[in-house]
């Protein structure tokens, strides 16, 4: 069992992701911004968090942090603006670094996006600097020397998963169900033997649990 604080914890990744750790019997605690939110995140059994990516230092995220074993950040500014862009999806991975230094936290899971992700498509004014950013919180984590993960799935469903996955190192871009995500990062926390990896994850015609294990080194 380990104490998991979730970023990201009402997101559409989040939301799914929370109820598989409370199944697997971890300890959950989320990010919140609205009481409202503080409600639902109480009845799923999360003990909930303040905080406002937008506003919260890495000094106060550390205070929250504080007493976990494991950090996810799976929150997203989902097109809401460069500014939100900069801050959530690129200084929010750098704050969780700094709050898990400053707690003795090695274990952190970072859902970022696989590169080619809405390429060929319409995409939206800010894509390249979203894509940028991104990159940018990956390369910071990597460079932490803490046992991080970063997940890129491809473009995100709004489905449920089915455990079905391609997962790998490297896989050829696709679409990927939230659910498969929620599913992949809760399969990949309790196997801590995977650790500073980035891993890209589509739906696929692998079971997850067969994915996972294929992702140990000998």
């Amino acid at each position: 069992m380990a104490r998991i604080f979730l970023i990201g914890a009402t997101g559409g990744v989040g939301h799914r992701l929370a109820p598989m750790l409370i199944h697997a019997r971890h300890e959950v605690s989320g990010l919140y911004r609205s009481p409202e939110q503080a409600e639902a995140l109480r009845a799923e059994g999360i003990a909930p968090v303040e905080g406002d990516l937008m506003e919260i230092d890495a000094k106060a995220l550390g205070r929250a942090v504080a007493g976990h074993d494991v950090i996810v950040f799976s929150a997203g500014a989902a097109g809401s603006g460069l500014d939100r862009t900069a801050e959530i999806d690129g200084q929010g991975p750098v704050k969780m670094i700094e709050a898990a230094r400053a707690n003795g936290i090695r274990r952190l899971y970072l859902v970022s996006a696989m590169p080619e992700a809405g390429r060929g498509g319409d995409v939206k004014d800010g894509f390249e600097f979203y894509m940028r950013t991104k990159k940018e919180a990956d390369a910071a984590l990597a460079a932490s020397g803490l046992d991080w993960v970063i997940l890129r799935p491809g473009t995100l469903l709004h489905e449920d998963g089915d455990g079905m996955v391609s997962l790998a190192r490297a896989v050829t871009y696709g679409t990927v169900k939230r659910g498969n995500v929620a599913q992949t990062l809760a399969a990949l926390i309790d196997r801590p033997e995977i650790r500073q990896e980035v891993l890209d994850l589509t739906d696929g015609h692998t079971p997850l649990a067969e994915a996972v294990d294929a992702l140990v080194r000998p």
